[in-house]
């Protein structure tokens, strides 16, 4: 069972780097700063770094998605628990991945944490920590980078030279910041799920998982780039800076605090709010991308509740 719970995080870990990795450069692509393979290498290299930093910063968040507190402390520390939740959020993202939707992996993680608690507790699950602690910051993050990136807009569009090197070295290192904090962000909340096995000291976990995430990213992140850069709203190097400069603080500030903020919901928010202002932004891109984020809580609620039944019934 360790061996599987292993290969399950690894799975959703590198689901993870699909999905998310080009998040914070896709403003680059989709204003032509930079080609894509150029975007895919800073993203690369900045994620990883902000993965290997988090074992410094972000010991909140590995206690949070434990389970701890959520659900009794020794389902929260059985392998089965964990399995099914690794395993439902990576099969939960990898579907998005394949299919070209940038949704939330602490989304997946989130569904996915309920979906076993509720059958593994016989539905003793604190709510109303999962309220405070996971779904506030969840639901508030999206219209809280609308609203700033909206306000940013405005304030920067009028001061900002659209096409200086000056502006365009601000843009790749916002779009740094961006990717950097994601990494800072997320490694965490996978690092919880090898807790329970004891497998590695915690720096080996959370290295055998920063690097993981940097391949899954590599390999595996075209279509949800495309998304991202190119059908939500059409971009300047101005915009994009903007965008990437409200993203990049409010992820660094959630994951300093210990709050589960999605950067996926931040950085789509941030691009959508600019397009507002500018008139090109793509609402129907943004209705399916919303539909996609709703759909992801129950999805990976029932992966993960079929897949405990499924490990009580033939593994006990």
């Amino acid at each position: 069972m360790i061996a599987i719970l292993l290969m399950a995080v690894l799975l959703v870990t590198y689901s993870n780097g699909g999905n998310d990795n080009f998040k914070g450069v896709a403003t680059l692509w989709g204003s032509g700063t930079l080609n894509y393979r150029q975007s895919l290498t800073l993203a690369t290299i900045a994620t990883f770094a902000g993965s290997v930093c988090s074992f410094f910063f972000a010991a909140s968040l590995v206690k949070n998605f434990s389970g701890k507190g959520l659900v009794a402390d020794d389902i929260a520390g059985s392998i089965r628990f964990a399995f099914a939740v690794a395993l439902a959020a990576g099969l939960t993202v990898l579907l998005a991945t394949k299919t070209g939707f940038p949704i939330s992996t602490t989304h997946s993680l989130v569904g996915a944490l309920v979906g076993a608690g509720l059958i593994a507790s016989g539905n003793q699950v604190n709510f109303e920590k999962l309220g405070k602690a996971f779904f506030l910051p969840l639901i508030l993050s999206p219209v809280l980078a609308i609203g700033i990136s909206m306000l940013a807009w405005l304030f920067f569009r009028n001061r900002l030279v659209n096409n200086s090197r000056l502006l365009t070295l601000a843009h790749c290192v916002t779009a740094g910041i961006v990717s950097f904090a994601r990494g800072l962000n997320d490694t965490p909340k996978l690092v919880s799920l090898l807790l329970v096995c004891n497998l590695f000291s915690l720096p080996v976990n959370f290295l055998l998982l920063s690097v993981t995430i940097a391949i899954g990213g590599w390999m595996n992140a075209k279509r949800v780039a495309n998304t991202m850069s190119n059908k939500i709203t059409k971009l300047t190097h101005a915009q994009g800076f903007s965008a990437n400069l409200i993203t990049g603080v409010l992820v660094i500030v959630a994951s300093l605090c210990g709050l589960p903020v999605s950067t996926t919901h931040v950085s789509v928010g941030s691009i959508y709010g600019i397009g507002l202002i500018s008139g090109e932004a793509n609402s129907k891109e943004i209705g399916k991308i919303g539909l996609s984020w709703l759909l992801t809580l129950p999805i990976s609620a029932i992966f993960a509740a079929l897949v405990f039944l499924s490990v009580r019934q033939f593994v006990g």
